[in-house]
């Protein structure tokens, strides 16, 4: 088979976005992360050990300001005196501030402070920053291979599924906006579950270690530090379910804005030639003004998490500052376990304003991940049976076949016919009467609703597709070209042909007449869409393709539709060649090109209101003769 598929009639649009569900799709991406389970488990074990050692650093940190706290006071206080003695000196005096002080202090009258164990006490911890910062760096490397793979597997089960799809998936769809969700979402879900996973297990692991610490030097203080928490988790929920729905509408609007970019690079050529060129830049400033509301809207609404939570954070920071502040005073911690306890409760609430903050690229993310889990979710073509086409002659035959596209509106309604071995058969009608229908059909394109379709007696639903698409060459009205050569372009017919095959078949469809004039001939490459060639050369080069892969049966779409007058000839005596032996199907709108053919249908309303040969057909002066008049 060569070139896309064949093009289709109306069809129903996509569906709505189907009903927001923003836990089950988190959890299907977390699930996903399964097959990956070693690294993921070393991954977290990597945060534990880099955690626990980070949170020991602000005791060691507080540790050597008592050190120098205590050296400085001991200083001051006259040698000879025990601790209790200078304590009961202070209360003496009339300071009993001062006493209850000395009281909680580890200090010994008369001595200074003791530098060694302080830098000591910084190397130490300096070395457990370093520590930990190594295991830190080692815990993303890990996470990086983990999310690269899980996205490895994501993108290979997106693109088998896209095959595996139907053709009235993509009917019902604009091409680009399928392709926003290959390409953008996909790459979406690998940053915004890169950014999120990372975060998340430092925020978690962050929050659950500087609690213990906390508890371990003032149970009050960390009441105090919590309190605040469940006020954090509420405004961040409330703000979140009003951003949900606007990260979901700025990632539709950005696949239907990436649709019309599309579809107006395909056809630029037609845009500017029909003067439509402000109609098309007005309809692009249109959807890109959708997805800045819908992107301005979801930023705003996110953006507010974190200035909430800092917000609501800081209240409880000065709470612990003042009453940790009375407990230094009065005796009951240290000033360097105060130094520390407030180290820990920044420590406490960056986790939680940054878990806060990354709910915009969680929803981003999860946005994105219910867009390809609709595209994977999609119901796909009918199981394929592994039998393979035996097709030694050609005989088709369709036995009240019967299809619609939508419920109770028939395309093609109870129509039969044969088509012998090595016979033409022409397909005429007026727009939308089923002709392309029918052949798509022959292709199992689409499934028959009711009736069948026999290759050489073989109902083709009981073969593979791959068998049966392989036994058919196609030429279409909308000619298909790939980035590579001619010479590439020919051999997709059959990739296993020599060099000599792909030279015939290029001769038989004249293609051989206009690569001599190029000056890199076979070799000479080709965009995408052909457009470095004509569209002529073109149809030829699509033809040779068809030619190429040997078939036993044809389907020529209007294969000739756009091509000039002498092109046409060159085409009409290669195909003459062509279908000898073999059994074709035409499908053309230009009468002149199916003079010869064996059988010709009209259709109409998806029925075949006449047949026969084009003599036969003229002398009835029904519907085939009014054609011709035209």
């Amino acid at each position: 088979m060569t070139g896309p598929m064949l093009r289709r009639g109306a069809l129903p649009q996509a569906p709505p976005e189907r009903t927001r569900d923003f836990k089950g799709s988190a959890l299907r991406l977390v699930k996903r992360l399964l097959p990956q389970r070693a690294l993921a488990i070393t991954v977290i074990l990597l945060g534990v050990a880099g955690i626990a050692i980070g949170v020991i650093g602000p005791r060691i940190l507080g540790h050597a300001t008592d050190l120098l706290f205590n050296g400085v006071i001991g200083r001051e206080l006259p040698a000879g005196l025990t601790k209790e003695q200078a304590i009961e000196a202070a209360r003496a005096r009339g300071d009993a501030t001062f006493a209850d002080l000395l009281s909680g202090m580890n200090v010994v009258p008369g001595q200074g402070v003791d530098f060694g164990a302080v830098a000591r006490t910084l190397a130490l911890a300096l070395g457990l920053y370093l520590l930990a910062a190594l295991l830190v760096w080692l815990q993303a490397r890990l996470l990086n291979v983990t999310v690269q793979r899980t996205m490895v597997a994501l993108r290979a089960e997106v693109e088998d599924k896209v095959h595996r799809l139907p053709l009235s998936y993509f009917d019902s769809r604009q091409r680009g906006e399928v392709l926003s969700r290959v390409t953008n979402d996909v790459d979406n879900i690998q940053t915004s579950v890169s950014m999120t996973i990372s975060q998340l297990l430092t925020a978690v692991l962050t929050v659950f270690a500087v609690l213990v610490m906390m508890l371990t030097i003032s149970p009050l203080l960390a009441l105090l530090a919590v309190v605040t928490v469940p006020l954090s988790l509420w405004v961040t929920r409330w703000i979140t379910r009003r951003s949900q729905r606007l990260f979901v509408a700025q990632w539709r609007n950005t696949g239907r804005l990436a649709a019309h970019v599309e579809e107006t690079y395909s056809g630029f050529t037609i845009v500017k030639t029909f003067g439509h060129r402000a109609a098309a830049q007005q309809r692009f400033a249109e959807l890109n003004d959708e997805v800045y509301q819908s992107s301005f809207g979801a930023q705003f609404f996110s953006g507010l998490v974190g200035p909430a939570t800092m917000f609501i954070g800081n209240l409880s920071y000065v709470a612990v500052a003042v009453v940790g502040g009375l407990q230094v005073a009065t005796g009951q911690i240290t000033l360097g376990s105060i130094q520390a306890f407030i180290q820990y409760v920044r420590q406490f609430n960056q986790p939680l304003s940054q878990v806060a903050g990354m709910y915009n690229t969680l929803q981003s993310g999860i946005a994105s991940a219910e867009r390809v889990f609709d595209l994977l979710d999609a119901d796909e073509q009918t199981p394929d049976d592994p039998a393979e086409l035996d097709n030694r002659t050609g005989r088709v035959e369709f036995e009240r076949v019967s299809f619609s596209y939508l419920p109770d509106t028939p395309v093609i309604e109870d129509l039969s016919l044969v088509a012998e071995p090595g016979s033409t058969v022409a397909i005429v009608g007026p727009t939308g009467a089923g002709k392309t229908t029918l052949v798509n059909l022959l292709m199992r394109f689409y499934e028959v609703d009711s009736g069948r379709i026999l290759v050489d007696g073989v109902d083709i639903s009981t073969v593979s597709r791959q068998s049966l698409r392989s036994s058919i060459g196609m030429v279409l009205q909308d000619t298909w070209l790939f980035g590579g050569t001619i010479y590439d372009n020919i051999a997709y017919g059959r990739p296993d042909a020599t060099e000599d095959e792909v030279i015939e078949a290029a001769k038989a469809a004249y293609v051989d007449r206009f690569v001599h004039t190029l000056p890199n001939g076979y070799e000479t490459r080709v965009d995408d869409d052909g457009g470095s060639i004509s569209a002529g050369e073109k149809q030829l080069i699509t033809i040779a393709r068809a030619i190429l892969a040997r078939p036993r049966l044809l389907v020529l779409d209007e294969a000739t539709s756009s091509v000039d007058t002498r092109t046409e000839l060159l085409i009409q005596h290669a195909m003459t060649e062509l279908r000898r032996d073999r059994t074709s199907f035409i499908i053309a709108h230009r009468l002149s090109t199916i003079r010869d053919a064996d059988l010709i249908l009209v259709m109409v309303a998806g029925k075949i209101v006449e047949r026969g040969s084009h003599e036969e057909l003229m002398e009835r002066h029904g519907r085939y003769w009014e054609m011709t008049q035209i």
